[in-house]
């Protein structure tokens, strides 16, 4: 699952300092210290989908920020041809 997270400059420099030190991507070395502090609980983790229509065709392959700047040209156009 790819999201956003706001780390703290003091923890992303503590996760670069381990991943430096290990050799490992900065990616694994998140994930295992979330997985450390939660207890290693991430087996118990239940995903359900959010939504339950499947996503639309003519949406697919875009990548959000793709779709937002063709709506917005779509916006930008409309409202000058008013």
């Amino acid at each position: 699952m790819r999201t956003t997270v706001t780390i703290d400059p003091d923890t992303e420099a503590l996760l670069r300092g381990e991943a430096a030190r290990t050799g490992q991507s900065f990616k694994v070395v998140l994930n295992q210290a979330v997985k450390r502090a939660l207890g290693g609980r991430s087996g118990n983790v239940r995903v359900e989908p959010l939504f339950t229509a499947p996503f639309p065709d003519e949406l697919s392959g875009k990548s959000f920020n793709q779709l937002a700047a063709e709506w917005e040209d779509e916006d930008t156009v409309r409202e000058l041809s008013s």
